[in-house]
């Protein structure tokens, strides 16, 4: 009997570690289950809200667009200006001759009725207006009567122009300030007449101030 008492002992002390050992298993295993549905957790909670941000984002730069859009119905409605992604276009054509800064009857005509409806647009939300000259990529030609270098120096003539032209209509001049990106970022293909008329343009659009600005973090 003791000799089968001492086989069962035996056996029990083998036992025992096994089962240690499949605990300290299973442990681990629910330890990294856990801390992989925590890791899982995390990444879903950020992902919801970094939608969320994208969303109220894309919903203030639509309500941004349909405040401009409702501040200009008239101008747009005369065909003569658009408005695309919070940017106001106008054509070169309406307000200059191809090659000149100076700024045609018409033209000053527009900008005067653009100016009150943006001075209460950028008075409600703080924000100034950038002016901005663009231009087709033909080369100007060097000559007596030419008074450009180049195309970033037309386009920032005509930036200019509009600037001045805005701040006598009664723009404050703290609201506005010009921008030249000459034959930068064209709109369409300059290959043929048609592009490059759609190339020779000036843009405005409401800008944050300066002061609004967001500090940077300190590294």
């Amino acid at each position: 009997m003791n000799g089968l008492d001492d086989t069962l002992d035996e056996a029990s002390e083998q036992t025992a570690p096994v089962w240690a050992v499949f605990g300290d298993l299973m442990s681990g295993l629910l330890g990294a289950f856990v801390l992989i549905l925590v890791g899982l957790l995390v990444v879903q909670i950020d992902l919801v809200a970094s939608l969320k941000q994208e969303v109220e984002k894309r919903q203030m730069e639509e309500q941004r667009r349909m405040a401009l859009e409702k501040a200009l119905a008239i101008p747009l409605a005369s065909g003569r200006v658009t408005v695309n992604n919070g940017r106001i276009g106008i054509s070169g054509s309406v307000l200059f001759a191809v090659g000149s800064d100076e700024l045609r009857p018409e033209g000053r005509q527009l900008l005067s009725s653009l100016v009150q409806p943006l001075v209460v647009y950028l008075r409600e939300r703080d924000e100034m207006l950038m002016v901005s000259g663009f231009t087709d990529n033909t080369t100007l030609l060097r000559g007596a009567h030419q008074r450009f270098a180049d195309n970033l120096e037309l386009s920032a003539q005509r930036a200019l122009t509009v600037t001045r032209a805005l701040i006598e209509e009664g723009m404050p001049s703290a609201q506005v300030f010009a921008a030249a990106f000459g034959a930068e970022q064209p709109v369409a293909d300059n290959a043929d007449e048609k592009g490059r008329a759609q190339n020779r343009r000036v843009e405005m659009a409401p800008v944050p101030k300066a002061s609004n600005a967001k500090p940077a973090r300190d590294e």
